[in-house]
């Protein structure tokens, strides 16, 4: 079953896109069209806000799984020759999601046949097979980054709103359990409805990130407005993860405090945000980052924020504030990937990395 988004399915993209007959072949990882960023430090990936801190270039890599960028109602999946949707992909979330980790590290950005807004407004069958058929090229595209491209190093998993419901999956089928694990730096799987205790299991080698330097292990938020029905949206949110999850789990969803990447401390004010990026999710060059912009806090699990009105930003109806799920922590997110990129490193002195 498809990994329901917080309140309701909503989708990254702003502004509508061209229409297509169907999904096209599956893309060739091995050419660099089927790739939105290629671990260079050129392109949509490598931008960088003014007043954002600079490259490190530590030997860990990042792979990064896009939200819904096609909200094309027709067809159920991207086709990759659609190259309208490609740009706008490069613009308003390689360029303002993936491009966060480039401080840190080398940044992979899979091109893949995306679940359209159309398919997640169909019924169940036809949501959840646009949704596999999406999920097997982010698949392929791991695999091909792993045998190609990675050479042994660490790398870090990032994926919000769909790319997130990708990124479970993949952290279930892939790394749990699994000799990967040993390499993960962590996950960040932004913007769903992540249980708190899905790794409350016999044989699970991963655990939420308990602090801003833990490493193998997975960070989650999704954040909401204080005017937001808190009650109703994570009762919904509960009711999936009851769904999903064995019977007698708590079905709370994972709240890790991006302001403070400590799960001991679930609430900052604002002087703790390191800098959000200002305006919506678009086309336009980014603007500054605002340091000291936003407060948060956790509660039912949510990430409930108060965004200084100066920002611009739009929340969804109800509250969400989905689009700005990394936004609004542009500048923590960056320098916490480090943090935990030079801890793994740390943790690691015998792992010869190219």
């Amino acid at each position: 079953m498809k990994r329901l988004f917080p309140i309701l399915i909503a989708t990254s993209a702003l502004l509508a896109m061209p229409l297509a007959a169907d999904a096209g072949s599956p893309p060739d990882y091995a050419r660099a069209s089927s790739w939105a960023a290629m671990g260079r430090a050129q392109g949509p990936a490598a931008r960088v806000p003014p007043g954002s801190i600079a490259a490190q270039n530590l030997p860990v890599d990042v792979f990064y799984i896009h939200p819904t960028t096609d909200r094309t109602l027709e067809r159920t999946n991207q086709p990759l020759s659609d190259s309208a949707v490609n740009e706008w992909t490069d613009a308003s979330v390689i360029a303002r999601q993936g491009a966060v980790f480039n401080a840190c590290c080398r940044v992979f950005a899979p091109r893949y046949r995306q679940a359209t807004a159309g398919a997640q407004r169909k019924g169940a069958a036809v949501r959840d097979a646009a949704f596999a058929l999406a999920y097997s090229d982010v698949k392929r595209a791991f695999a091909y980054y792993l045998e190609r491209y990675a050479g042994g190093r660490p790398f870090i998993l990032v994926g919000h709103s769909q790319g997130a419901a990708h990124l479970e999956r993949l952290l279930d089928e892939e790394i749990d359990g699994k000799p990967l694990a040993a390499r993960l730096v962590a996950a960040y799987d932004v913007g769903i409805t992540f249980p708190a205790a899905k790794y409350d299991r016999a044989g699970s080698t991963l655990k939420p990130c308990d602090r801003p330097d833990s490493i193998g292990c997975v960070v989650h938020w999704a954040s909401v407005l204080p005017d937001a029905d808190l009650e109703k949206t994570a009762a919904f949110a509960e009711s999936y993860n009851r769904s999903v999850l064995p019977q007698g789990t708590d079905p709370g969803v994972l709240c890790i405090n991006p302001l403070t990447f400590d799960r001991s401390r679930s609430a900052a004010m604002r002087d703790a945000a390191q800098g959000a990026i200002p305006g919506i999710p678009d086309e336009r060059p980014m603007m500054a980052i605002r340091p000291h912009a936003v407060s948060a806090r956790c509660e039912r699990g949510f990430l409930v924020v108060d965004p200084d009105p100066a920002l611009g930003l739009k929340p969804l109806p109800g509250g969400s504030m989905h689009y700005h799920d990394i936004g609004l922590f542009h500048e923590d997110l960056r320098r916490n990937a480090v943090v935990r990129a030079r801890a793994w490193l740390a943790a690691h002195p015998d792992v010869s990395t190219p």
